[in-house]
């Protein structure tokens, strides 16, 4: 049944979605789990477009323990988190796979990196034009509008497209 935008596949229990479901959002993100009274409630999973996925316990709509995986398969962990921290730069596939030789840089975890358009910004799930402010995926589709805060952070921190630099595979 399409409800504002959104699909929900399960049964209804006095006009509310119950049971175990499926709803997929506009923004094609999915929920598949446990649904109680038109909310997520007992286990379920959001899994996101770009591949990445959040198992969790839901209460009344709200999740109080889950585990973000992202799509390269490297689980987020709050209190133990060490990758790509100021001790241990390395992207997760050097972790599984180790290092290349010095002159064969990585510049971003996917290898090879994805191309950057010219003038715009790799912010990690999908590219930001600072002219217009917007970032859109890898597919091109409209993600969001940058706030100010946002938009600092990816000029000062996210790989710009210009050209290739460092090694270049055959």
């Amino acid at each position: 049944m399409e409800y504002t935008g959104s699909t929900f596949i399960g049964e209804y229990v006095n006009r509310r979605m119950e049971g175990n479901a499926e709803y997929i959002m506009p923004t094609e993100t999915r929920y598949v789990g446990e649904m109680k009274d038109g909310m997520f409630h007992g286990k379920g999973t959001l899994y996101f477009p770009s591949g990445s996925r959040y198992d969790a316990v839901w209460e009344k709509g709200l999740a109080v323990k889950g585990t973000y995986t992202f799509a390269d398969g490297l689980q987020y962990d709050a209190e133990h988190w060490h990758y790509c921290d100021s001790y241990d730069r390395r992207f997760y596939t050097e972790i599984c796979y180790g290092l290349r030789p010095s002159v064969i840089c990585q510049l971003t975890n996917m290898d090879p990196p994805r191309k950057v358009p010219k003038g715009c910004y790799d912010c990690g799930d999908g590219f930001y034009n600072p002219v217009t402010r917007i970032i859109r995926d890898y597919s091109n589709r409209f993600l969001r509008n940058a706030d100010d805060d946002e938009h600092e952070w990816i000029i000062q921190t996210c790989r710009k497209g210009v050209k290739v630099v460092g090694h270049r595979p055959k």
